[in-house]
């Protein structure tokens, strides 16, 4: 399958590692569990993947972002690859547990619930997805122009989408949820306290 180059080619171009310090917290994982993330940008949640388990596959469709994550220590035994989210190139149930950090809100609502479908499609039995996207209630919620209800298109073509919990439920349906909530907390910009939110949940396939 070819993948074609996206805006955020140009981005990781210009700008290099755009998403820097810790990663945020993330459910326990067995050492031997078959982890994939999905839209894995130049590292930074993967890297605290690698260090949580030893079999850590990666993927995003920016092959800049890519290049960028190969270069992090440690990378050495995770699988790295450019691809396209919405077709997974993995077996159905090869994964135990699927990671979607900031990644499902930068497509349209189609693009998301394909997304979902097909994470959904590459988790196994008793797997868990997990799950973190911006909130309505987040300060950036609003800004640009509206594509589709709560979507948003920046100036440099990447449209960010801000997530309910009862939307985000809904996107992983077939799977049960074991918590969705927001996660809520206040960043200081030009001596302002502004709201920044995301909606962060956990679902697990039964069976």
């Amino acid at each position: 399958m070819t993948v074609h180059p996206s805006p955020w080619d140009e981005d990781y171009r210009r700008r290099g590692n755009l998403w820097g310090g810790a990663a945020a917290p993330l459910p326990d994982l067995p050492a031997d569990a078959a982890v994939l993330e999905v839209g894995c940008g130049n590292g930074k949640t993967l890297a605290a993947l690698a260090r949580r388990s030893s079999r850590v596959t990666a993927v995003d469709i920016s092959r800049e972002a890519v290049a960028l994550a190969r270069r992090r220590p440690g990378m050495a035994e995770t699988g790295l690859a450019v691809a396209d989210a919405r077709h997974l190139p993995f077996q159905s149930g090869a994964f135990d547990a699927v990671i979607l950090v900031h990644v499902a809100g930068h497509l349209p609502a189609q693009g998301r619930t394909t997304i979902a479908s097909e994470a959904v499609r590459v988790l196994g039995p008793g797997g868990t997805l997990f799950f973190r996207g911006f909130s309505v209630e987040d300060m950036r919620a609003g800004k640009g122009t509206e594509t589709e209800p709560w979507t948003f298109r920046r100036g440099d073509g990447i449209i960010t989408h801000y997530f309910t919990e009862a939307e985000t439920a809904d996107l992983f349906a077939p799977l049960a949820a074991v918590s969705v909530r927001t996660h809520r907390w206040r960043m200081r910009v030009r001596g302002r306290d502004l709201p920044r939110a995301e909606v962060e949940g956990v679902f697990r396939r039964e069976g």
